[in-house]
């Protein structure tokens, strides 16, 4: 009865967002980034959707990790190292994309509130910090890769949730089309050259929607066929970052290295690195999600 009332309630959420945003793709309604402001204090649907995004991801993660005989404790600090490290590392990788720019007003790196965030130095800087968390932590109850392949499965939910923080800020939209599911843009959000455009790609749905059909496999792959830990990991490089390459194309916010998009280089650097990883845990790798892990607390 629980399942039935939970499918339906997806169903009528699904139906509701299709006419939300059928309203807001052809400008019947607009959504002002800003939710309400307390002095010099503006609270924003970006950051409103992106703790909502943490949040549900912290919530299904830390019951995965329970299973598998995590502390409790090692996932709430993991989860607050790998948040903070994440901040750090999308900022950096942002900031050095745009080193032209950030060379010559030092002091605007430090200044996030004026935006400037990149998913894959998030994911790096993340991965980095739990990295170290999991060598400095003593008695810690998980390995990296098992605990980043928790992490792993629940990232592309978090971006499926977090990709309506662009939506909101009417940013990470795509080239101007003409197709039926054309996003309007209003003027004041529209990028230097194209303000005589109406229309655009919604690639933050294309990613969205992807990122839901991703986490989809990956859950049933970490139910059913995980033989190793590291291996949700690995797929998920492979998987997000063969759709990031191409909706990368379509961008017209692109950070660039050179005359290459960033994130269509990062893109081929993990799938390869996900596909090396993959066949290595595969072969030699140690544990699987139905191994618990003893608490050592």
């Amino acid at each position: 009865m629980k399942k039935i009332a939970v499918g339906i309630l997806i169903v009528v959420v699904f139906i509701g967002m299709f006419f939300f945003l059928k309203a807001s793709f052809a400008n019947e309604i607009f959504i002002d980034p800003v939710i309400f402001t307390v002095g010099p204090l503006e609270i924003r649907w970006y950051g409103v959707i992106i703790a909502t995004g943490i949040i549900i991801c912290y919530l299904i993660g830390r019951r995965l990790a329970m299973k598998e005989g995590i502390d409790d404790e090692h996932v709430a600090e993991a989860l607050i190292v790998g948040v903070i490290s994440g901040i750090v590392g999308a900022r950096l990788y942002y900031v050095f994309s745009r080193w032209d720019i950030y060379s010559q007003v030092p002091g605007e790196i430090f200044k996030t509130w004026h935006g400037g965030m990149a998913i894959h130095g998030g994911v790096i800087g993340a991965m980095i910090g739990v990295f170290i968390y999991t060598k400095l932590r003593k008695k810690c109850t998980f390995t990296f890769l098992q605990g980043f392949d928790i992490a792993a499965l629940m990232l592309p939910l978090g971006q499926a949730v977090g990709r309506w923080g662009n939506f909101c800020n009417h940013e990470a939209y795509g080239k101007p089309t003409d197709l039926p599911w054309k996003m309007y843009i209003p003027p004041r959000f529209r990028m230097p050259g194209y303000e005589s455009f109406e229309f655009f790609h919604p690639t933050f749905l294309y990613e969205s929607l992807w990122n839901i059909g991703v986490f989809i496999f990956l859950f049933w792959f970490y139910k059913n066929k995980r033989k190793n830990f590291g291996e949700i990991l690995a797929l998920y490089m492979i998987l997000y970052s063969i759709a990031r390459f191409f909706i990368e194309g379509l961008r017209l916010d692109s950070l660039y290295w050179g005359e290459y998009r960033a994130a269509q280089i990062t893109s081929i650097l993990l799938i390869t690195f996900g596909i090396i990883l993959f066949v290595l845990v595969r072969k030699f790798g140690k544990g699987n999600h139905s191994e618990k892990t003893p608490s050592k607390k």
